[in-house]
């Protein structure tokens, strides 16, 4: 906590008066609502341990069978760069920027969880063109469950930055747009954090 009391990372700062007292409260509460969302990831993770063994792969198709480690790369890449780019956001909201330079940010952002859902898809299919189904093993059903189940958090992430490319022309940068833009933010970092998990775990550690 800085030294006026706010959360580094869930303010406005002081020039945005009221907004920036309320958008704390609602932005903390946010994150407080996504520790269950890194519950179920959890209970994924230790599934997919469990299954990472020959009994788990059931003779079917296994990572080093599966995995695409460049195009993981550029997943990482993409989304980590995505991350960055929310930054750009965060900056002009708290520096009075201008409705343009937010939009421009979050169309950058936008772009950058698309090409990651792509490369991820791609990848999808070309695994199941090898015989890597989610019903062919244990293995295969949690990685698809875990992996696939962050994907849907990365569209869900897209479509929410689009609606606020929306509201931002709609409604202009106003105190609720500011709070939702920062409640965005804490969600598209929420995503980088869980896919460098997915990356480490999944990915890396089959491989070693």
């Amino acid at each position: 906590m800085s030294n006026n009391g706010d959360y580094p990372g869930l303010n406005l700062g002081a020039a945005h008066g009221e907004a920036d007292d309320e958008a704390e409260a609602i932005v903390f509460g946010f994150w407080v609502f996504l520790m269950s969302d890194l519950i179920i990831f959890g209970i994924l993770f230790a599934s997919y341990a469990s299954y990472l063994d020959p009994v788990g792969l059931a003779g079917a198709p296994g990572p080093k069978e599966l995995f695409d480690i460049r195009s993981v790369a550029i997943q990482t890449g993409l989304l980590l760069l995505g991350g960055t780019a929310y930054a750009g956001v965060s900056l002009s909201v708290k520096y009075w920027d201008g409705r343009g330079k937010v939009i421009a940010w979050l169309l950058v952002c936008a772009a950058l969880g698309s090409a990651f859902l792509y490369f991820e898809i791609t990848d999808f299919l070309t695994q199941a063109s090898k015989g890597g189904v989610p019903q062919a093993s244990g293995w295969l059903s949690s990685y698809f469950t875990l992996v696939g189940l962050h994907g849907l958090h990365v569209f869900a992430g897209v479509l929410w930055i689009l609606a606020m490319v929306g509201q931002v022309l709609w409604r202009g940068i106003d105190d609720t747009v500011k709070a939702r833009l920062m409640m965005l933010g804490v969600f598209w970092h929420f995503l980088d954090l869980i896919w460098v998990g997915i990356f480490s775990f999944v990915f890396l550690v089959p491989l070693a």
